[in-house]
């Protein structure tokens, strides 16, 4: 049995970024572990030279990604955020670390960004029929009376914290939703966990996030693919070597819905109270945290191909856009992004 979705099914499509099978030519002391969690699945490549028990390093990964549902999940009733959404007016909260930690990073980007990444969407998410409280009949197209009450209940400045004891306010009926940053949260934890362990050099993956640590074991560093486009986009990425960096990517290529003749995407605008609406199709992110990947793709999805890639040079992130042209699909790097391709020093 799958763990709760924090993210929820339309949001939980793996395969993002990464081709990780194991090949013919990989070395022996290279080893693979997969599982499911958060309604999607999870992979770890590991250099293990000593030949340790695997099951040692599954069972690192295993706590810490129940670790991340039993604090993060909007899916579990008995989660802290549950909890924290079930909290009445008025009440302050201490929260776990990682609640803390995520939390913090969630309100700072969107601070950042206006409002373009916002942890307290969900009552919108459930309007336009996504996440554990949707009504049934799946995706639908709201009326404007129905999105403005919505919007009424969302609003990441309501919130407050007090850093010294990890605490935070619930307002009155604040609705927390990690989905846009909790998966790759959900990847550090792992991939520090195993650090920690003595597991130093590994791929971990969750839901197409990845983070690299170290490298393989015949000293060459992990590569992943760049799925941030569909397979007839104008001058494919070439793999991206990982050197103790993480990836993510957000987009609608996977994940929309129509209705009348209208191609909705699965991001909400928590500015509009609709779904981002624009030529861009997929970014992808590389960011030394993969919970800040995460984050800046939600961002830099709702922004848009414009106002996306200025928001990105001016915070130096690194971005691939793939965006729908009349010619087809182009994609264009941010400097940062560029930096990263072979021949440009990566």
């Amino acid at each position: 049995m799958r763990a709760p979705a924090m993210a929820g099914a339309s949001f939980a499509q793996p395969g993002y970024a990464g081709a990780m099978a194991p090949r013919r030519a990989d070395p022996a002391a290279l080893h693979t572990l997969a599982g499911e969690t958060m309604g999607t699945t999870w992979r770890v490549r590991l250099a293990n030279p000593r030949l340790r028990p695997l099951e040692e390093a599954r069972a690192i990964v295993e706590a810490a990604l129940a670790a991340v549902v039993r604090q993060m999940s909007h899916w579990e009733p008995a989660s802290d955020l549950s909890r924290y959404n079930r909290a009445p007016a008025g009440s302050w909260h201490l929260l776990a670390p990682g609640f803390f930690t995520v939390l913090d990073a969630a309100l700072r980007w969107a601070r950042a960004s206006g409002g373009a990444l916002d942890p307290t969407v969900a009552p919108l998410v459930a309007l336009w029929g996504f996440g554990p409280h949707a009504r049934t009949g799946g995706p639908r197209v709201p009326d404007a009376r129905a999105i403005a009450a919505a919007r009424a209940q969302v609003g990441h400045a309501r919130l407050a914290l007090r850093p010294a004891d990890r605490a935070a306010l619930q307002p009155g009926g604040a609705q927390l939703d990690f989905s846009g940053i909790a998966k790759g949260y959900a990847v550090d934890l792992a991939a520090l966990a195993l650090r920690d362990a003595g597991w130093s050099d590994c791929l971990v993956e969750v839901g197409g996030e990845l983070r690299a640590s170290g490298q393989r074991p015949d000293g060459l560093p992990w590569r992943v693919a760049v799925a941030a486009m569909p397979h007839n986009a104008a001058g494919a990425a070439p793999p991206l070597a990982l050197r103790g960096q993480a990836i993510a990517t957000s987009g609608d290529h996977w994940h929309a819905f129509e209705h009348a003749g209208e191609r909705y995407a699965h991001t909400i605008d928590p500015r509009t109270g609709a779904p981002a609406r624009h030529a861009l199709a997929a970014v992808t992110v590389v960011h030394a945290e993969c919970m800040h990947a995460d984050a800046l793709a939600t961002v830099l999805t709702v922004l848009g191909p414009q106002e996306g890639a200025a928001f990105a040079e001016a915070y130096g992130v690194a971005a691939l856009f793939c965006v729908r042209g009349p010619q087809g699909p182009v994609l264009t790097a941010t400097t940062a992004f560029a930096a990263l391709q072979p021949g440009n020093g990566s």
